[in-house]
């Protein structure tokens, strides 16, 4: 994988960017549509290609892990094979899915043992282990397995939290470079930086992962319930330390002003479930704001879901047509809402990096987050 920036903004850190890896080429900044279980729920791979214009998308380890599991993911070659999407994957290592079974699993310094949400199977994810696993997945860019700290936790939880992390990273790593590639074609691996809400543990993090050396580097564990505030102030001191030569990925963000924002400090690479969960229960996300569409005041409009949208959907379906189809529980709604919403999203980091190149984002952010935040 090779990172090369393009343009730096004069007034904030945002910058824009290049990651070539083997299957294409992905300019930052950039949003990942989350496919977890190596879909994105309710989009056709042309509509993520030719619409949404995706250039990079998310699957899950632990999902994929228990289903469809390794052996078919394999046999079909890898992922890329499997969902038929030829482009960038990157694959979370399954170590926020682990944390949200509280009740169901058990940390130790080997690894963690837990429960299958899916038939209650016992099973143990080991650093190495997870690293195997996304060998046979395939994703061109693989997480190291962490461990993601609630909110909130007490100090001494998040620093023991983060010194395992850092020590499963080793082992990670120590793993990854001792295994190949299955599919003939490069992966890069990603570490972590912990340390919850604390500034000086998140000092140490940052250093600790930066001295790694690795191709690129992500932030966690933020976006987990702690203020907007909180989470703008930790994100700044991390990016602050990463090496400024190497992409940054924010983990589980967010809304479209938490990524402008965010942008502004640095970050290069985002992904969250909001644009897809949220569309599929009728909120849209817009240039002008946030439309709830099984709201009453959509009943007869029959104007364009978004006259200034950048899909088909939007040019094609008014917003009464799509209030009706979410009121009669017709699955076109979801499917028509989430394609809006990833669309949108893909439109807004692209701007970003229009802006960056331009000159001008942070006037521009400055006005559009103002109009992000309103409701319709």
């Amino acid at each position: 994988m090779e990172f090369k920036l393009i343009s730096k903004d004069k007034f904030s850190s945002a910058r824009a960017g290049e990651i070539k890896t083997d299957h294409g080429l992905i300019k930052t900044p950039i949003f990942m549509p989350v496919g977890t279980a190596g879909t994105v729920k309710a989009v056709h791979v042309r509509e993520l290609e030719e619409d949404i214009k995706a250039q990079i998308i998310l699957g899950n380890t632990y999902h994929l892990y228990l289903r469809p599991g390794l052996e078919i993911i394999e046999k079909a070659g890898g992922l890329h094979n499997f969902n038929n999407w030829k482009k960038p994957i990157l694959t979370d290592s399954g170590g926020y899915q682990v944390y949200s079974l509280s009740g169901t699993r058990k940390v130790t310094e080997e690894g963690v043992i837990f429960r299958s949400h899916i038939d209650g199977s016992r099973h143990n994810f080991t650093p190495e282990y997870v690293m195997d696993i996304q060998r046979i997945i395939g994703a061109d860019i693989v997480m190291a397995f962490d461990e993601c700290t609630p909110y909130p936790c007490d100090y001494q939880y998040a620093r023991d939290s983060m010194e395992l992390t850092h020590r499963w990273l080793k082992r990670c790593i120590s793993r990854f470079e001792e295994t190949d590639s299955k599919y003939g074609y490069c992966q890069t691996l990603f570490p972590i930086v912990q340390g919850s809400v604390y500034e000086d543990l998140r000092k140490i993090s940052a250093e600790k992962i930066a001295s790694f050396n690795a191709e690129g580097n992500a932030i966690g564990g933020l976006s987990v319930g702690e203020p907007a505030e909180i989470m703008y102030k930790i994100t700044e001191l991390v990016t602050n330390i990463l090496p400024a030569d190497k992409p940054r990925y924010l983990m589980g963000v967010g809304t479209p002003e938490n990524i402008l924002e965010s942008i502004a400090l640095g970050v290069d690479m985002f992904d969250c479930v909001m644009p897809t969960r949220n569309g599929r229960n009728g909120m849209l996300f817009t240039q002008n704001g946030i439309m709830n569409m099984k709201n009453e005041v959509w009943k007869n409009d029959f104007s364009l879901i978004d006259e200034n949208g950048h899909t088909y959907v939007d040019k094609h379906y008014s917003k009464a047509f799509l209030r009706h189809l979410f009121v009669s529980n017709e699955i076109l709604g979801p499917m028509i809402a989430t394609v809006h919403n990833l669309g949108f999203y893909l439109w807004l980091v692209n701007e970003a990096r229009e802006k960056i190149i331009d000159g001008n984002f942070s006037e521009w952010k400055n006005i559009m987050v103002k109009q992000l935040m309103q409701r319709l």
